[in-house]
């Protein structure tokens, strides 16, 4: 075969090759059809969800009443500043937002006391 004879095919499988590069790049891109995944650490959108009326109630249980995907803070409102380290060793005085309320915001604060303890 002579150089002649081998670049004809040659050059048709390069224009085919260039002429396919530009018909892709022609085209836009398709949209992506998942939603973009986000941090670890972006804070949860609530979806109209309301909050139940626990005053008075066990906050360890109030807690797994909301489930896991809710966020919830315990706060000790008896001025002494404790950590709640066991929520069911708790009740329940107050909630942020209130009974009945909308959830708009995380995290859902439970104000609470130990068992036993007065809300005052």
């Amino acid at each position: 075969m002579t150089k002649r004879q081998l670049l004809g095919p040659l050059a048709a499988v390069a224009l085919l090759a260039s002429v396919s590069a530009c018909a892709g790049a022609a085209r836009p891109a398709p949209a992506p059809t998942t939603a973009p995944a986000t941090s670890a650490s972006a804070r949860p959108q609530p979806v109209t969800a309301i909050m139940m009326d626990v005053i008075g109630g066990n906050a360890g249980r109030a807690a797994e009443q909301m489930g896991p995907d809710t966020q919830v803070t315990f706060k000790d409102v008896s001025g002494k500043g404790r950590s709640v380290d066991d929520p069911a060793e708790w009740k329940i005085c107050e909630t942020r937002p209130g009974p009945n309320q909308q959830i708009t915001d995380y995290p859902v604060v439970l104000g609470v006391v130990r068992v036993g303890e007065n809300c005052g």
